[in-house]
């Protein structure tokens, strides 16, 4: 494995780490995400670079416009909740309730 690779599956896995074990706050999984996406952009562009083929240059442009509505609707959700609930805590979350 090359250390470009490493260097981005290791930035993967540290964002679904951090998802997994640190979920405290909204706004921590959200950027966690966002890591996640922007590793995953990260490694399909060098991958696209390295195949030197025009069919998969569209692919990272597609994957970082998916990227920024995620972002978009993520924060939407955010400021939903911190309107509705005075908070981002995880705990203070409950999807049964109205």
């Amino acid at each position: 494995m090359t250390p470009t690779h490493f260097a981005f599956s290791s930035a993967f896995m540290l964002g679904l780490s951090g998802l997994a074990l640190h979920r405290t706050h909204l706004l921590s999984a959200l950027l966690c995400l966002e890591g996640m996406m922007l590793s995953l952009f990260m490694a399909l562009s060098l991958w696209a670079l390295q195949l030197n083929v025009s069919i998969f240059s569209a692919s990272p442009m597609l994957l970082l416009a998916f990227s920024a509505c995620e972002a978009s609707a993520g924060l939407a959700l955010l400021v939903a909740t911190v309107r509705t609930h005075g908070s981002d805590r995880m705990q203070n979350l409950n999807l049964l309730q109205c």
